[in-house]
């Protein structure tokens, strides 16, 4: 599936994952400053990667997609916990090519693109009634952000990972809630 996020253009696309994108897919993951935004800063392995695609590709509670900016493959969203009973509702992530996108000097819209491609794709396309993600704390960037796409946070919680002790912050984002294209 292909979906256009942009109306105005054909610029910010949408599409699923396939085998293709797999090897794009972690080197992005394991750039740096994507390891240092995540809970898992690890480097992952080929290996690990391959479990994690397996996994992922037959799972009907997730989706993988990948972002096109100017017609580039540029970012990963993914889509979890996926709940179609009841309420409507799911968790999120993205990371970015961070390195190709600074190079290109084009980190800034491509990343404003696939917030709204993501956030569009959740209520437009997997009609979720609420939108569910977590941020580092430290992550101040992205958690302004979030609150631009009118995400509200949670109250933080410490845990360890990689040895490391982060606070996560939970954050979500109501159907009612969202802003206006």
């Amino acid at each position: 599936m292909t979906i256009r996020t942009d109306a105005e253009s054909e610029r910010h696309v949408l599409r699923d994952a396939t085998g293709d994108d797999v090897n794009l897919m972690l080197s992005w993951r394991n750039q740096e400053i994507n390891r240092q935004a995540s809970k898992n800063s690890h480097v992952i392995t080929t290996e690990e990667h391959s479990r994690w695609w397996r996994d992922v590709r037959t799972d009907p509670t997730r989706r993988v997609l990948i972002h096109l900016h100017d017609g580039l493959p540029c970012g990963v969203v993914t889509f979890f916990d996926l709940h179609f009973g009841g309420a409507r509702t799911g968790s999120w992530g993205f990371y970015l090519d961070a390195d190709g996108l600074a190079e290109r000097g084009a980190t800034l819209p491509a990343w404003l693109a696939v917030m709204r491609a993501a956030v569009d794709y959740a209520f437009d396309v997997l009609e979720l009634d609420r939108l569910d993600g977590e941020v580092l704390a430290h992550n101040t960037v992205v958690r302004q952000m979030n609150r631009r796409f009118r995400f509200a946070e949670g109250p933080g919680r410490r845990e360890i990972h990689d040895g490391r002790e982060i606070i996560v912050v939970p954050i979500s984002l109501n159907r009612a809630d969202r802003r206006a294209r």
